[in-house]
C-alpha cells in the first residue's frame, strides 16, 4: 500500500486504546507502521538492486524486530531531547510496551502489503515464497476514508463539545479509531467476496478451447466490481476484464492472448542473471521481450509480469498513469554475457 494508508493505520491503532499503556504509543505505532518501507533506500544502488530488496528483509517477521528497535531508538532520542515535565494525566514511557507496539505496527504493514497484488514474503530469509491476497488496489479510497475519519471525527466532536460547553473525559478518539479499523476489516471482507466471484467466473469457462490451468483477478481503483483477469493455459497467457457483480468475463472485447513461445537464447541468458533469477522467483505471469541492439551491439531483454497490466493495452494495475511499471531490463553483449547496469 502507499505510505499514507500505513501511517493512518498505525495512528488509528494508537488511538484505539493502545496509547493508554505508555507515552509515545501513537508516535511509535505511526512511525513503525511505515518504517518497513525504508527499503526504498535500496534504489540508490540502482534499479536492479532496489527491486531485489523491495519488500525484502524489512517486510519479514524477522526483519520487523530490527525495524521496531530502530523506531523505538528514534522515539527514545526524541524523549531525551524533549526533557520537559510530563503532563499529569499522561502515562510514562514504558519501553518494553513501545517495542511490542512497534513490532505490531510492522506486522500491520506486512498485512496491508499482503492485500494487494505485489505481495510479500514474510518468512524470508527462511523461505522465499511470495504471498498476495489480490483484493485491494495499491491506493484504496475506501480504506483512506475510514482511516481519515477515525482521526478526524474526534476533532469534530471536540469542537462541538466546546461550542456547547460540554467536557469530554479520558482518552479521546478511541471509539472512532476502533470503528475505522473495523471498517478496514469489513472492506477486506467485501473485496475478498467479490474477488472470489471474479476468480470463479474466470475458472468456469474455456479460452480458445483451452482449459485454464491457473487464474487470477486483480482490482481496479475506480470500480470495486471491476477486475483485471489473467489466465494461464498450456499454450498461452490471456488477459481480460471481469465484472464480479454479474459475474461476467468480457472475453469478446477485452481478451488479449500472449502465446508461450520457446525462449530465445538471449531470454534464457537473461533468466540466469541475478536480476532474472529474482524476477522469475517473484513473477506469477512472466513474459519477455527481446530487442537487438546495434550501439553497443548486443541484446536488451525486458522482463514483465502480466499481473501488473497488459503491454498490448498499455493497461497498468498497481499504478496510476500510463507508464508501464515494473519493467526490468537486462542488457547482454553478443556473447550473451550480462552488461553491467549504467549508473
Amino acid at each position: 500500500m502507499e505510505p499514507l494508508t500505513h501511517l493512518l493505520f498505525g495512528a488509528n491503532l494508537g488511538r484505539a486504546g493502545l496509547n493508554r499503556k505508555t507515552a509515545y504509543a501513537t508516535l511509535a505505532l505511526t512511525l513503525a507502521a511505515e518504517a518497513p518501507d525504508l527499503d526504498v533506500l535500496g534504489r540508490f544502488g540502482g534499479s536492479a538492486f532496489g527491486f531485489e530488496h523491495h519488500r525484502g528483509f524489512t517486510h519479514s517477521f524477522l526483519g520487523g524486530i530490527l525495524v521496531s528497535a530502530l523506531v523505538v531508538g528514534f522515539v527514545y532520542l526524541v524523549h531525551k531531547l524533549r526533557r520537559r515535565p510530563r503532563a499529569v494525566d499522561l502515562p510514562p514511557p514504558r519501553w518494553g510496551w513501545l517495542l511490542a507496539y512497534a513490532y505490531l505496527a510492522c506486522l500491520s504493514h506486512i498485512l496491508l502489503d499482503f492485500t494487494n497484488n505485489y505481495g510479500v514474503h514474510p518468512f524470508w530469509p527462511f523461505s522465499a515464497r511470495w504471498y498476495s491476497w489480490d483484493i485491494v488496489f495499491i491506493v484504496e479510497p475506501v480504506l483512506l476514508v475510514f482511516l481519515v475519519g477515525g482521526l478526524v471525527a474526534p476533532l469534530l466532536t471536540s469542537l462541538i463539545n466546546e461550542e456547547i460547553g460540554a467536557r469530554q473525559k479520558g482518552f479521546r478518539g478511541k471509539l472512532a479509531a476502533r470503528v475505522a479499523l473495523a471498517g478496514v476489516v469489513l472492506t477486506w471482507g467485501v473485496r475478498d467476496y467479490e474477488h472470489r466471484r471474479a476468480v470463479s467466473a474466470l475458472e468456469s469457462r474455456l479460452y480458445q478451447d483451452e482449459t485454464p490451468l491457473r487464474v487470477s483477478a486483480y482490482p481496479h481503483m475506480a470500480n470495486p466490481m471491476s477486475w483485471y483477469g489473467v489466465v494461464e493455459t498450456a499454450k498461452f497467457y490471456a488477459t481480460m476484464n471481469v465484472d464480479s457483480s454479474t459475474p461476467e468475463v468480457d472475453s469478446e472485447n477485452s481478451l488479449r492472448v500472449h502465446y508461450r513461445a520457446d525462449p530465445t537464447p538471449p531470454a534464457e541468458a537473461a533468466r540466469k542473471t541475478p536480476l532474472g533469477r529474482y524476477f522469475f522467483s517473484w513473477a506469477q505471469y512472466p513474459i519477455t521481450e527481446t530487442e537487438t541492439l546495434t550501439d553497443p551491439a548486443g541484446y536488451r531483454v525486458r522482463l514483465f509480469d502480466l499481473r501488473f497490466g497488459d503491454p498490448q493495452l498499455g493497461l497498468v494495475i498497481g499504478k496510476v498513469g500510463g507508464k508501464r511499471p515494473l519493467v526490468f531490463e537486462v542488457d547482454l553483449d553478443w556473447q550473451l554475457r550480462e552488461v553491467p547496469e549504467r549508473p
